[in-house]
């Protein structure tokens, strides 16, 4: 996915409450969800920057050899450009593009 094309601020905004738990009935329930995608999305970024960086890996016994590479820099300062994934899933929530499920209530329904 591509982080960058996505809505959602690169700072800290002010929300709304209300908007938060209008979905879920429960605020801290709509922020165990929005956590909970976050954390996915902190691992889908770093699985990526980690896939982009290994192609410039050089594996040399010498600790005195650093080796800057320009296209390596330039990896990191666009993942360091992205927005914060707890940002980037309280967007995805507010917009209604998170799945979730209370398996608690699925239970119930059948019975």
């Amino acid at each position: 996915m591509d982080y960058k094309k996505s809505k959602a601020p690169v700072n800290t905004v002010t929300r709304d409450l209300a908007s938060l738990w209008e979905e879920t009935g429960n605020i801290y329930e709509s922020v165990s969800i929005i956590a909970k995608r976050a954390n996915q999305i902190g691992q889908e970024i770093k699985q990526d920057l980690n896939k982009k960086l290994a192609e410039f890996a050089s594996y040399n016994d010498s600790l005195e050899e650093v080796f800057e590479n320009r296209e390596q820099i330039e990896i990191s300062r666009y993942y360091e450009k992205l927005p914060k994934p707890t940002l980037l899933a309280t967007e995805e929530f507010l917009q209604h593009q998170i799945y979730w499920r209370d398996p608690s209530q699925d239970n119930q329904n059948e019975d």
